[in-house]
């Protein structure tokens, strides 16, 4: 059975790219602009097996959004990468503090990014 995996992320092409591309590598996408529809969604009863999340966002920034699902039912255990321009070791040490499982830096290639996956989310 496919992985689902959740993309949360501001930009509708960065959303439709990851999409395409996830799709591609035989995972099943649920996508959310930002971190307040992502907790919608997981709220309502969507279960992702990863999830990719953007660090600025309106709304709900991807920092705020960790913070956040680790008090959700269910959640607390979920990898979740960030994928976002931010490179600063700075950022990358409070997504971890918050519970990010790794970071990625855009641009990053199709490939590369279901390498990643891969090693993170058991049998992917």
């Amino acid at each position: 059975m496919a992985k689902t995996i959740m993309v949360v992320d501001d930009s509708p092409t960065m959303r439709l790219s990851l999409k395409l591309c996830l799709e591609l590598g035989g995972f099943n996408v649920e996508c959310a602009g930002d971190g307040v529809t992502a907790l919608k969604l997981l709220t309502a009863g969507v279960k992702p097996d990863l999830i990719i999340s953007d660090v600025n966002m309106p709304n709900m920034g991807g920092m705020e959004f960790i913070r956040n699902l680790r008090t959700v039912p269910g959640f607390r255990f979920t990898p979740v990468l960030m994928l976002t321009t931010e490179s600063l070791q700075e950022k990358r040490d409070e997504a971890k503090k918050y519970g990010a499982t790794g970071w990625l830096v855009k641009p990053v290639t199709g490939p590369d990014m279901i390498k990643v996956i891969k090693r993170v989310l058991p049998g992917a």
